[in-house]
């Protein structure tokens, strides 16, 4: 009989009696079934975090805390050759990406492991013998909504800090990475230190329980990870009940390219910037600003470079990219590039899809890359998030119009600027409405600092120390014992 991934809610295995079939994107084969989940299983699961929260000490034993994240980081680590080949196998990722996503796990379970035994209040005397405390409280059950691009650690990124400050979590996961997941959960349960009902999971390939989360007044909190239109539906619907929101959403990464910078070192990492996780990652180098006096230079050797990158199935050690998730999102992607092309865009590598030959079952889609005139920079293709390997090149003169054509966009999650010159980077970057910067490298994120996004692309921050403000309420304690 065919093992069913099923959902793990209140430290018990939970069948939903739906199921549907997981698939490997690079051949379109089925590789499992999994237990589909919705507003039921949401239901159960809030049911038993509040529970959790209530009755088992976690939000109250910051020891415990820091014994159970310490473990579950332990056993991600234990397991990341299972994890590794899943993600190859479901998520499409090589295996260099593969290991990459799990490497980040545990150090950031740890980082948060340590804010449990550190994250304080603080106390004053305001006035002769009268007292004041401010203590951080969780603020309850936390729900977490999880996308399929990179599911392992995107999930950690906000489930670390929520158990950190005591709160317990409702996740969702896409059905997408059922099979992920499952794996997830097997590694979860097998922390004995980790009460029953602190973290519940179930996989929905829809929305009814996602939606469940977001309306219900015991969730008070979401952390989301995905894209802007849903995150503008998400605090619609949450708003009845003031519910709080941490987001991290759209991104359309400007990558500004200076006369001055070192192409040996700019143009590898320029490509490593459109086809990391096949371009389905929010902070994909998706627009390339280069300066008119290199620009032929870059153009050439980026193109060659894109050319020559060997995409195929994780399977073989010696592809660069792999697969989109599905071939629907191919076929969409390649929508994109028709419309912009149709609209005016020049066409430098046109990639696409793959039709023919042995990989014409997968859902792969080579790299490709348009050139954009300064004057279209209203064009979707500049101002929307494409979500796949597919990068657009615009020519600037001058820094002043190169930061005007980074911030003409809704988004502003990351950027990058490439210059030898020691002062012009930080000029730049102090005028690019952007969340995280950076100067001479790309998609350098580090546990200890935040990371979020300007404009639509997201509210709050994620990693370092104000990760956990999501998580907690804060109150005043005021005591006026007299003085003797």
């Amino acid at each position: 009989m065919e093992k069913i991934a099923l959902n793990w809610i209140n430290g018990e295995w939970i069948d939903s009696g739906s199921y549907k079939d997981s698939f490997n994107p690079a051949t379109g084969e089925k590789i499992g079934v999994y237990a589909d989940g919705g507003s039921i299983e949401a239901e159960k699961a809030i049911a038993a975090a509040k529970e959790a929260h209530k009755k088992s000490g976690w939000r109250h034993d910051r020891y415990l805390r820091y014994k159970a994240i310490n473990e579950l980081a332990d056993a991600f680590e234990n397991n990341t050759e299972r994890l590794k080949e899943i993600l190859m196998l479901e998520n499409g990722k090589v295996a260099a990406e593969a290991l990459f996503e799990i490497s980040l796990v545990a150090p950031k379970m740890r980082y948060y492991a340590a804010q449990a035994l550190t994250e304080f209040g603080r106390a004053l005397e305001t006035k002769p013998g009268k007292f004041s405390m401010v203590l951080a409280e969780s603020i309850g059950v936390a729900g977490i909504i999880a996308p399929w691009n990179s599911p392992i650690i995107l999930m950690i990124r906000s489930l670390a800090p929520a158990l950190a400050a005591g709160c317990t979590a409702v996740i969702k996961m896409p059905g997408q990475t059922a099979q992920v997941n499952l794996a997830i959960n097997e590694i979860m349960a097998s922390v004995t230190s980790l009460p029953k009902g602190v973290i519940n999971q179930f996989t929905e390939s829809g929305s009814a329980g996602a939606a469940l989360m977001v309306e219900s007044p015991d969730v008070p909190t979401i952390s989301y990870t995905g894209s802007t239109p849903t995150g503008r539906i998400l605090m619609r619907n949450g708003a009845a009940n003031l519910k709080r929101f941490g987001f991290e959403l759209g991104g359309k990464t400007p990558m500004l390219v200076f006369d001055d910078a070192n192409l040996d070192l700019a143009v590898p990492t320029l490509e490593k910037a459109i086809t990391v996780f096949a371009g389905q990652f929010c902070m994909t180098g998706s627009r390339i600003l280069v300066q008119r006096g290199i620009a032929e230079s870059l153009i050439t050797k980026l193109s060659q470079r894109l050319q020559d990158v060997k995409v195929g199935p994780a399977s073989d050690p010696t592809s660069d990219m792999g697969p989109v998730i599905d071939k629907a999102n191919a076929e969409r992607i390649d929508a994109v590039v028709e419309k912009a092309i149709l609209e005016g865009a020049e066409v430098l590598v046109r990639g696409g899809k793959i039709n023919t030959g042995s990989l014409a079952s997968g859902a792969f889609y080579r790299p490709t890359l348009l050139k954009v005139s300064v004057q279209d920079n209203k064009l979707d293709i500049i101002q929307k998030e494409t979500f796949g390997p597919v990068a657009t090149v615009q020519i600037f003169d001058s820094p002043e119009e190169a930061i005007a054509l980074a911030n003409d966009s809704e988004f502003g999650l990351a950027a990058s600027v490439w210059s030898q010159d020691v002062d012009l980077p930080l000029k730049v970057v102090r005028e690019l409405e952007a969340g995280t910067v950076w100067i001479n490298n790309w998609a350098v994120v580090n546990d200890e600092f935040e990371e979020g996004g300007y404009k639509m692309s997201g509210l709050g921050r994620l990693n370092g120390l104000a990760a956990i403000h999501d998580f907690v309420e804060f109150k005043h304690i005021f005591h006026a014992t007299g003085i003797l």
